[in-house]
Formats: structure tokens, sequence, C-alpha cells
């Protein structure tokens, strides 16, 4: 009796330690990663982060995939950016003009009017060559992190309580920009006074007059309620609203060559199909306020606003660097 009750015991341990063994394998086999940007998921943010997922899972036949931490539940870009480099999250959407704060050249995108159009912008971001630039650039720059690729949420415009129809309308106004030399150059350039805050501190300033105008994508205004205190939209298309992402250096050196060129098609997935759905998001999200009540101003006299900063364009390039002096120069050569 004693022995067949050994026995019994011996299979149960074979059997626990193969079913260890079984998990240990299986852990080790897939991988999630932290995968953080600050705006809703129904924005294009979100839909750069499915398409991420979506094809790293194909391609890695489901061993890695992300866990998605929308709405600043990880902080703001400046501060998930830091996050990132000391290896505490794995990958971050940031605008590029927050990624000025880490890599002063990546403030050439924050260059007003250098896209003649939305087929532009969209054929820019795609372009292997710019992206290569980029990668570049912020590898010349930052120490903890680099830059997959490149993506965007439309273009830049401004809104506040009262109409912007042409550059007269935006002199003496306290204007919310991101922090770039780029933004402190050009708006001072309108007559505007610009003003620097984290972008979860908009509305309230909004409200309390803090600022008259901000600026922003069409969706990324709709999604976060800025209408509420900013009820008219005016189309100035000042800037593009480019963003891209970004991956730890902690987790990039913990991939296999294999699982890095996964990572990298990932991102250039996003690259190639994310400008077209998030510009098609923009012209959806002008529907809905218009729905809603929403003053759409879509007639804006740009031409005082491209005087001003076309002569500002090559200058602030050749400040910021090479990089953003060859960037520059092959958007504007992109048909």
């Amino acid at each position: 009796m004693k022995f067949r009750i050994g026995v019994a015991s011996l299979r149960a341990v074979v059997i626990c330690l193969a079913s260890f063994a079984v998990s240990v394998a299986f852990a080790q086999a897939t991988r999630q990663f932290s995968f953080a940007y600050d705006q809703p998921t129904t924005t294009a943010y979100g839909i750069a982060a499915n398409i991420f997922d979506a094809k790293l899972k194909e391609l890695s036949g489901g061993k890695l995939s992300i866990n998605q931490f929308p709405g600043a539940q990880l902080g703001q870009e400046p501060q998930m950016l830091q996050k990132m480099r000391a290896g505490d999250i794995d990958f971050v959407i940031t605008s590029t003009a927050n990624a000025s704060t880490l890599a002063p050249q990546a403030g050439v995108f924050s260059l007003h009017f250098i896209f003649r159009d939305q087929q532009h912008l969209a054929k820019a971001l795609a372009d292997p060559g710019i992206a290569q630039e980029f990668r570049a650039m912020i590898k010349d720059q930052v120490q903890g992190a680099q830059v997959l690729g490149l993506l965007t949420m439309g273009m830049r415009n401004m809104y506040s309580k009262a109409e912007v129809k042409s550059i007269d309308d935006v002199k003496g106004r306290k204007v919310r920009v991101q922090a770039t030399k780029t933004e402190d150059t050009l708006f001072p350039a309108y007559g505007a006074q610009t003003v620097h805050m984290p972008f979860g501190d908009v509305y309230t300033s909004l409200q309390t007059g803090v600022v008259n105008v901000a600026e922003n994508g069409v969706n990324v205004y709709l999604a976060n309620k800025h209408y509420e205190v900013a009820p008219i939209l005016s189309m100035t298309e000042h800037e593009a609203n480019n963003n891209c992402i970004w991956v730890s250096e902690k987790t990039w050196n913990s991939l296999t060559p294999e699982q890095q060129k996964w990572v990298q098609a990932a991102a250039d997935e996003v690259s190639k199909r994310e400008p077209a759905l998030a510009l098609q998001l923009e012209r959806d999200s002008a529907d809905k306020l218009k729905k809603i009540g929403v003053k759409v101003v879509e007639n804006v006299d740009k031409s005082g606003f491209i005087k001003a900063a076309q002569p500002v364009q090559d200058q602030l390039a050749a400040e910021l660097g090479p990089h953003a002096v060859k960037i520059l120069k092959m958007v504007r050569e992109v048909k």
C-alpha cells in the first residue's frame, strides 16, 4: 500500500513539474508590452496602436502584443518620455513637437505651412527616406530610446471663443502652444503671445481666460471636449499634427534580431496605413462638431500667416541643425 501511495505521489509531482515547465515556456514564448499615449483610444493614437498591435501579433504568431495605456494614464507626453528612457514603459506615442524636448531638431515638423495639403502630408510621412532620416536624427541626439516610425493626426487648427479669419485675429492674443523653438518663433511672427502648458491644462486655461486661443487637430478638439470652452474652430491648417512611435532602448535590446524586425515592421505598417485613416477621422470629426452646434470657420485667409511664416522656415531649420535642413528639403521634394 505504501508503495502505491509513493507512485501516486510521484506521478502528481511529475505532473506538477511538467505543468510548471509548460507555464514557464509559455511565459517565455509570449510577451506583452506597455504602450502608452496621452489621448483617448478614439483618436488617431488609438488607430496607430491598434494597427501596431495587429501587425505585431500577425508577424510573431501571437507571441508578442501590446497592452495599451491611453488617456495619459502613465503621464503626459514629457513624463512618459522620461519613464520610457528609464525603461519603465516599453512604447510611447508622442507629438514630434514634444519629441523636440529631447531632440530639438524634431521641431522641423512643427514648421508652419511646409505641407502643401493633406495628401502631401500623408505621402511625406509614408516616405521611407524621411522616416529613416528622422530615426537617425533621434539616434544622434537621444539616449535610452529610439523612434520606430512616424504618424499624423492631420493638420492643427486654432480654436477659441472668437473666430480666426485672418492673421489680424491672433495679434495680441495669448495662444497655448507646444514648447518648441519653432512655435516660439512663428506665433510671435503673427503678433501673438505664446503660452506653454501641458495638454491636460488646456481646457481649464481656455475656460478661465489664461489663454485666448489653443490649437490642435479636429479629432483631439472633439475627443477632449475643448469645444465646450472654445466653441469656434477656425481651419487655419497652419501646422501638421505629426507624431512618432518610440521604443525604450532597454526593451529594444531585450529583443532577438527577429523580434526587432517584427517590431520595426509593425511600426512601418502604422506609417503606411495610419495617415489616410487619421485624415478621414478628422473629416468625420468636423461633421460631428457641426451637428452639435460648433461653428467651423472654413475659409480662413491664410495669406498673412504664410507670408510671415515662409521666410522663417529655412532660418529655423538651419538653426535647428543639419538633420532638420535635410528633412525639410526631403519634405518639399515629395510629389
